[in-house]
């Protein structure tokens, strides 16, 4: 896996101060994308160890709140196996860290729908993340009045709460 960026401080992708991840790949191509480079799979540097255990001393301070996981897409499958050394690590580790993960693909159709039934580590991925927010970038329906997301389209879920109860469950106070 490669990754476009690791930044220290965000507040712009979840609440609170957190560290973002943002890796390279993405099949979507959505218009107006703010990270069209991201979706060159070999963009930027390659993910190692290294880069790992510095995303775990970063998650160790205080004030850090949790990860977030963007791109290109985390759910591309060589960006999941990527990022799973990672997230089993942070849940091992630093348990209270929140885990929070932007992907073009929908929850339920996409990733339970397809992607679960197809491979153990998107059932394994998805069962470690927090929160995810859903759906393609849609340039039409653009609205920089939205809480963590870039278009009306995407929605913000509660992943633990819907898999409990077998249905999405939207974060209602961060999408209004």
């Amino acid at each position: 896996m490669y990754y476009a960026d690791i930044k220290k401080v965000d507040i712009a992708n979840g609440p609170g101060v957190r560290v973002s991840l943002f890796v390279s790949g993405c099949t979507h191509h959505c218009k107006g994308c703010f990270n069209e480079e991201a979706w060159d799979f070999k963009y930027g540097k390659e993910f190692t160890k290294k880069e790992e255990d510095y995303i775990i001393d970063l998650l160790s301070k205080d004030y850090i709140e949790g990860i977030t996981f963007l791109g290109g897409e985390p759910f591309e499958y060589v960006n999941q196996k990527g990022i799973l050394p990672l997230i089993r690590r942070i849940k091992q580790e630093l348990p209270n860290k929140s885990i929070w993960c932007y992907s073009g693909y929908t929850f339920d159709k996409d990733i339970l729908g397809n992607m679960c039934k197809n491979n153990d580590e998107t059932k394994e991925l998805i069962s470690y993340i927090d929160v995810l927010v859903d759906g393609k970038f849609v340039l039409e329906k653009k609205n920089i009045r939205l809480k963590f997301r870039g278009s009306e389209n995407q929605r913000i879920i509660d992943v633990k709460e819907s898999l409990a109860k077998n249905k999405v469950i939207l974060l209602d106070k961060y999408m209004n």
